[in-house]
C-alpha cells in the first residue's frame, strides 16, 4: 500500500445552514497554496460556490479562476471520488494534490469521514486531513442546543471557523464557549478577526511535512486553555470531551489491544480520539487520530513538544463515561506492567 503520507488529504468544511461554509471555502481556494485542489460540493446544499469564480465548464467539473477544479456529489462519495481519481489518471482534467468536501448544512460528516478512512479502494489514493466547521456567531449556540447535526459538526471538527462575530455584542464569546464544552481539542479562529490561513486550517495536519508538531500543540494548547482543572466537559444531547493523562510508558501490544476492544464495542459513541502516546521502548512521542471505529496509522514526531512526557489521549464521545474509559486503560496498563 502506499505510504500514509503520501496519499491525496481530503480536507472535509462541513457546518450548519447558512454558516458561511461556501464563504470561508471560496476565499480559501483564492490561495496559490490551495491552486492544485479539487473540491467536491454536496448537490443539496443551501448555496453553490459564487458564478464568477468559476471560468468554463465540462459536463459535473468545472474549472474555477483560481485553478481548483470544482464538481457536484450527484451519486454516493466513493463514486464521485473514484471517478474524480480516475479522470485525473485518464489526463482529461488537470492534476490536484488535494480534495475539499464541502457538505451539506444539515449533513452528519462522520459518515463521510468513515468513508474516506474505511472504503478499500479509496484507500489506496487518498486519506482525511483537517475537518473544519463553520459555526455562525449569531445563531450557533441555539443551533448547538437544538440541532443534533450542528453538535456531530463540532464534535468531528480539527478546526472552528466563527462567521459574523462583529454582527454579536459579544464578539462571539458565548458560541466560543459553547463549541469549546463539546471538542475543546479544536483550535478556533475568527475569520472577522484572524487571519485566513490555508495552512493552519486545512494543509497543516498529523501526516503535512512539518505540520505534526503545529497540529499537536494547537490541540493540546486548545484543551489546557478550556479545561485547566482537567474535568470533562458534557454539552448538548450527551456528546462532550475530556483529556486523560497517563504517566510512565505504555506498552504499545497492550495500548493497541485495548483501544481496538473499546472502538469494537462502542466506536459509534466514540466520535474522535487523538492523542500523544508515550511508548515504552521508543523515544519519540506516537501520535494517535481515530474517527468512531477506524484509527489512523499511528505516526512519529521527532521529539516531545514540551518537557511532559506523559501520555495526553483526548477523548471526544457521545453518552460515554469518563471514568469507565479512564480505569479499563489503566487495567491494561497495568497487567502489560
Amino acid at each position: 500500500m502506499t505510504a500514509y503520507d503520501t496519499l491525496i488529504p481530503i480536507n472535509i468544511v462541513t457546518g450548519f445552514l447558512g454558516s458561511g461554509k461556501t464563504t470561508l471555502l471560496a476565499r480559501l481556494l483564492r490561495s496559490p497554496a490551495l491552486r492544485d485542489t479539487a473540491v467536491l460540493i454536496n448537490e443539496f446544499g443551501e448555496v453553490g460556490l459564487d458564478h464568477h469564480l468559476i471560468e468554463h465548464a465540462e459536463e459535473s467539473v468545472l474549472l474555477m479562476d483560481s485553478g481548483c477544479l470544482c464538481c457536484a456529489i450527484r451519486g454516493d462519495l466513493q463514486g464521485a471520488l473514484r471517478s474524480l481519481f480516475s479522470q485525473r489518471t485518464r489526463g482529461e482534467i488537470p492534476p490536484f494534490r488535494r480534495v475539499a468536501i464541502e457538505t451539506s448544512g444539515l449533513a452528519d460528516p462522520t459518515p463521510i469521514a468513515y468513508t474516506i478512512l474505511a472504503e478499500p479502494v479509496l484507500q489506496h489514493h487518498f486519506r482525511l486531513g483537517n475537518v473544519v466547521t463553520v459555526i455562525d456567531a449569531v445563531n450557533g449556540a441555539a443551533q448547538l442546543e437544538r440541532h443534533p447535526e450542528s453538535v456531530k459538526q463540532a464534535a468531528i471538527a480539527d478546526r472552528f471557523v466563527l462567521t459574523k462575530t462583529a454582527m454579536v455584542d459579544d464578539g462571539g464569546r458565548v458560541v466560543r464557549a459553547a463549541v469549546r464544552e463539546i471538542n475543546a481539542a479544536a483550535p478556533v479562529f475568527d475569520i472577522d478577526a484572524d487571519p485566513l490561513n490555508p495552512d493552519a486550517l486545512l494543509t497543516d495536519d498529523l501526516y503535512a511535512t512539518g505540520g505534526k508538531r503545529r497540529e499537536v500543540a494547537g490541540w493540546l494548547d486548545g484543551f489546557a486553555a478550556a479545561s485547566g482543572d482537567g474535568h470533562d466537559h458534557d454539552h448538548s444531547h450527551g456528546v462532550g470531551s475530556f483529556c486523560l493523562r497517563f504517566d510512565g510508558p505504555m506498552d504499545w501490544t497492550a495500548f493497541g489491544l485495548w483501544m481496538s476492544m473499546l472502538l469494537n464495542r462502542h466506536g459509534e459513541r466514540v466520535l474522535r480520539v487523538k492523542g500523544m502516546v508515550n511508548v515504552a521502548g521508543v523515544a519519540d512521542p506516537v501520535l494517535i487520530n481515530g474517527v468512531q471505529h477506524i484509527v489512523h496509522p499511528p505516526t512519529h514526531m521527532t521529539g516531545w513538544p514540551d518537557g511532559d512526557r506523559r501520555s495526553r489521549i483526548v477523548f471526544i464521545v457521545q453518552d460515554m463515561d469518563r471514568a469507565e474509559i479512564e480505569s479499563s486503560l489503566n487495567a491494561f496498563n497495568a497487567l502489560a506492567a
